[in-house]
């Protein structure tokens, strides 16, 4: 669908958004406007009438009301990240926080408010400079704000819970154009919400957060050859170790990177990110059952600063993905063969199970405390498969939900950070039971409207 730059209705836009906002507004005809709709992943191709970076939470309110007004369509995005495209949309407004970067730690207190254009890598790094932490995911250029809103499984996870459970308050443009903070004594309902519900309820334009002590790490990535065996293994030690050491393990064909053995390049690894946040030498300890598995194909762990978990990421890469989530109370050899049997079935590119241990400070938090409603799930999988065009994509789609089915004949839960191109069942499966319908209420109270629908949405009738 596209929209003449040219029409009436597009330069009245254009005039409006540029009379109240000081940031960028670009519009089709305007150099760049290819690359300002692009997200992180691939595979989408949404025309918005206009794409506008508000520089303070003002300017926010501001576009939002212009779109309640209008009666246009409505997409905020922070990192670009949205796997299922929600940061763009056709023929409406784009609203990009990336320019709302202000970081304010008060050391002594080990707080700091963060603007929500700031990615993790941006926060990990300034909170760093003060020898404190908080968990963000395992991406540096995925937004603050959307990772938090969604839950925020990290690298700190195990020692001191998600993301969420971490927010203080959060200041919030609501669909009526007002400025709202929220915390556990104001708006209580709403702080409950928007801890695990996603952009459902306001534009997040400031969170505050509790941060933790945290000079170093001993962490990197840790290659084993993946068999029953190293991947039943891995898990196991994952669950035993101490809530210091939390650790993503990716199955998949080793890529041809030049720290792996030539001879292990297209065969399938186990490529562990693992973190101890604590003593060097307990960490060290903490390690010795992983390195056990197998002889390593390639060791990285070591004592490191912790934004050094959050490596470069590479210019210009736009894969296109189809991926399942899903949550397993266990894995096993059983477990460990199917993940190889499906992962050796594939020719697709790229095709991984990622894996990640729960429990530890994730699970210490009761399940109706947020909306994140999943606290006793073990083991969180993100299966995906990379595809090469539109005619690609219904094999590697199908590929993807058998191997959910082999793994899981029963699909009880979904993390809804991982959600793609989801439809309404599955998010659904994010928020069971009595969550789905707090959700609601809160929904209708706050937006009635629905005008923040672009993201897996929480309709305000149910």
């Amino acid at each position: 669908m596209s929209y003449p730059p040219t029409s009436p209705e597009t330069l009245s836009i254009r005039r409006q958004l540029r009379a109240v906002v000081d940031g960028r507004v670009v519009t089709a005809d305007d150099a760049g406007y290819d690359q300002a709709r692009a997200l992180f992943y691939g595979g989408f191709d949404h025309r918005p009438r206009a794409i506008v970076w508000p520089t303070d939470t003002n300017e926010v309110a501001e576009v939002v009301s212009l779109a309640a007004e209008r009666g246009l369509e409505l997409a905020v995005r922070g990192g670009r990240h949205s796997s299922a495209g929600h940061s763009v949309c056709d023929g409406g407004i784009v609203l990009d926080l990336s320019e709302l970067k202000a970081l304010e730690i008060d050391a002594a207190q080990r707080t700091a408010w963060a603007g929500t254009g700031l990615t993790s890598g941006e926060l990990t790094t300034g909170a760093a400079r003060h020898g404190l932490a908080v968990g963000l995911g395992d991406t540096a250029s995925v937004g603050v704000g959307g990772i938090t809103l969604g839950g925020g499984v990290g690298y700190l996870a195990r020692k001191h819970g998600l993301t969420i459970d971490n927010l203080l308050a959060a200041e919030l443009v609501t669909a009526d154009g007002r400025t709202v903070r929220t915390d556990a004594e104001t708006h209580p309902e709403l702080f409950w919400a928007i801890r695990g519900g996603g952009g459902n309820f306001g534009v997040a334009t400031r969170l505050h957060f509790r941060l933790h002590d945290l000079d170093g790490v001993v962490g990197g990535m840790l290659l084993l050859p993946a068999t029953v065996e190293t991947i039943a293994g891995f898990m196991a030690a994952a669950d035993a170790a101490p809530g210091e050491l939390s650790a993503i393990a990716t199955v998949m064909p080793a890529l041809p990177l030049p720290f792996i053995p030539e001879q292990a390049h297209g065969r399938l690894v186990v490529m562990a990110l693992i973190c101890f946040a604590g003593d060097p030498e307990a960490g060290e300890r903490a390690l010795a059952p992983f390195r056990a598995l197998a002889t390593p194909l390639a060791d990285q762990v070591r004592s490191i600063g912790y934004p050094e978990m959050y490596p470069p990421e590479q210019e210009g890469f736009h894969p296109t993905v189809v991926s399942h989530t899903l949550f397993l109370d266990r894995l096993d050899t059983q477990a460990a063969a199917t993940i190889l049997e499906h992962l050796q079935a594939s020719d697709a590119a790229v095709r991984a199970a990622e894996l990640r241990v729960l429990g530890g400070a994730v699970a210490q938090v009761p399940d109706d405390a947020t909306a994140y409603a999943h606290r006793r799930r073990r083991i969180l999988v993100n299966l995906a498969a990379f595809y090469e065009g539109a005619d690609d994509r219904p094999a590697r789609q199908q590929w993807v939900e058998q191997f959910a089915s082999a793994l899981s004949p029963v699909d009880d839960g979904a993390y809804v950070n991982f959600l793609g191109e989801d439809g309404p069942a599955r998010i659904r499966q994010a928020y069971p039971g009595p969550t789905w319908e707090r959700l609601v209420a809160v929904k209708g109270r706050w937006d009635p409207t629905n005008l923040f629908r672009h993201n897996h949405n929480i309709p305000p009738d149910g």
